[in-house]
């Protein structure tokens, strides 16, 4: 398959290139079992790839980009999380997925990455800068601190392990999938063991480290086969689950007191909370409203069903919209249903509306060869969404294959009365999260154009905000161990764009 050299792991191509689902998971095993035991400060080891693919492939097409700004209301800030873009994997409170800075513009972009046989999807930065983010591999998931400019790893900690052969572990997002930073740099992690885990960052004489304070205990609400998917604060501070059957809660984080409601309806994404004290959350049925009862306990403030044909497409991984809540300046939340083909759906968010709560339905893609499992981008009035058919888990991937192309912006009109497409791209997204720049007007993506060689090479795309042209693609690496696999590309505050995938921890930043 491959033969270690100077340190340095190479991994054939024609072994990446093997189909099927035991050859997959031979590679991926090699590459967890070769360094899974790693020490703090360790610097980074390249994710393998093979060198003739990487020289078969351009690194490189388009031209370096010229900011032009976008205008969009300022998302508040939520005082019991990070700064937003630092805080969680959609950025802020209201998953956006927008950031106030540029990312890389395109100028010699230069490329680093860590191979950490697991995937570093969910990132977020400390007030040091520091990259804090969740590596999940087959061995489970772990705590990670790295140098956001080599890419070092800082600290580490284990996290409690998934139940072995329990769910798909490229398409479970429970136990560590999601997480969010507070306000004084503590992940707050659902861990695998029905737990909320409060983990602050220590400094000694060996450098910084992770130190568990606290574990809220929500066992008492799961049934046999239940996990917890996420959690967020509310702006009070209360601290909101929800989970994989549709148990929603709350936590006081003082006492521990724990409050549900069981919505008896799955729920396989994240969720949002705006000032006002509304929780927003996608089951696969319908997309609810919730504000705190006077005892703190979950309450259904409204509820709208969306379109849904009942099954999971090629591209997702349940059987109803695949997005979290994107809550939109001060009166929009919008998801994608499950209609065929897809639409665009946002809804006036107010606790009570008068007229029609719906503002559009926007088909988007074409019949039968469309659909997501990534948030949508958010700005007062402007909606990007990306088409993930054909994603079915890693192996969809290989072999010079990709999916079906697509990314469509959708706008809100002025009087809020209706949605307009603006434009279209024919790039070809497998499943990464897009995100949005207002200050450089680009939307950056994780692409993968199909190629008869059978090469698989990845790419960090930028895209105008404004027209949907291509403004460059930098290739981020070949193989397996860079596929994104429903991760983010994250911005980080020096304007370097990340991307988790199978194998580790991609960086890309202008030269």
């Amino acid at each position: 398959m491959g033969s270690r050299a100077n340190g340095e792991w190479r991994v054939t191509g024609s072994a990446l290139r093997r189909t099927g689902v035991t050859a997959l998971l031979g590679v991926v095993f090699s590459m967890l079992l070769l360094d899974s035991a790693v020490a703090a400060g360790v610097p980074p080891t390249p994710i393998p790839q093979n060198p003739s693919d990487v020289t078969a492939v351009p690194a490189f097409t388009g031209s370096p980009a010229r900011p032009r700004a976008v205008s969009s209301p300022v998302v508040p800030q939520n005082a019991f999380m990070a700064p937003n873009g630092r805080s969680n994997l959609h950025d802020d409170a209201y998953m956006t997925n927008t950031y106030l800075w540029s990312g890389p513009l395109g100028d010699n972009v230069q490329t680093l990455s860590t191979f950490q046989g697991g995937e570093c999807a969910s990132l977020t930065f400390d007030s040091s800068d520091r990259i804090v983010a969740i590596c999940i591999g087959l061995e489970g998931p772990r705590l990670a601190m790295f140098d956001p400019q080599t890419l070092a790893l800082l600290a580490v900690m284990a996290l409690p392990p998934r139940s072995v052969g329990t769910n798909n572990p490229f398409t479970d997002f429970s136990g560590g999938g999601y997480f969010y930073l507070d306000q004084n740099d503590r992940a707050v992690i659902p861990t695998a063991n029905g737990q909320i885990w409060v983990v602050g960052e220590t400094s000694g004489s060996t450098g910084p480290a992770f130190s568990l304070e606290r574990a809220y205990d929500l066992s008492a609400s799961l049934s046999s086969g239940d996990q917890v998917i996420s959690a967020l604060p509310d702006w009070s501070g209360r601290i909101w689950f929800a989970t994989t059957k549709g148990v929603v809660g709350t936590v006081d984080p003082a006492s521990g007191a724990v409050k549900t409601l069981n919505l008896a309806e799955p729920i396989g994404n994240s969720f949002s909370v705006d000032r006002t004290g509304g929780v927003f959350m996608v089951t696969d049925r319908a997309l609810y409203r919730l504000d705190p009862a006077t005892d703190g306990a979950p309450w259904i403030t409204w509820r709208e069903t969306y379109p849904n044909i009942g099954s999971v497409k090629p591209g997702q991984t349940e059987d109803g919209s695949g997005t979290t809540p994107n809550l939109m300046g001060a009166k929009y939340v919008a998801i994608t249903d499950n209609a065929d083909p897809m639409d665009v759906v946002v809804y006036r968010r107010a606790k009570r509306v008068s007229g029609s709560r719906l503002v559009c339905t926007v088909p988007v893609f074409s019949a039968g060869s469309g659909s997501t499992d990534n948030s949508l981008i958010g700005t007062g009035r402007s909606i990007i969404v990306e088409n993930n058919y054909g994603y079915t888990g890693p192996a969809a991937t290989l072999n010079g294959v990709s999916t079906a192309p697509g990314i469509e912006r959708i706008d809100i009109d002025k009087a809020g009365t209706g949605c307009t497409p603006v434009w279209y791209s024919t790039q070809r997204a497998p499943s990464a999260v897009p995100k949005l720049s207002l200050a450089a007007g680009l939307v950056y993506t994780y692409t993968k154009p199909p190629r008869s060689d059978g090469i698989d090479a990845w790419y960090l795309t930028a895209l105008s905000f404004r027209t949907g042209e291509t403004v460059y693609e930098r290739l981020a690496g070949t193989g397996l161990g860079f596929n994104s696999n429903y991760a983010p590309v994250s911005l980080g505050p020096d304007q370097t764009a990340y991307v988790g995938a199978l194998g580790g921890l991609v960086l890309l930043r202008d030269g």
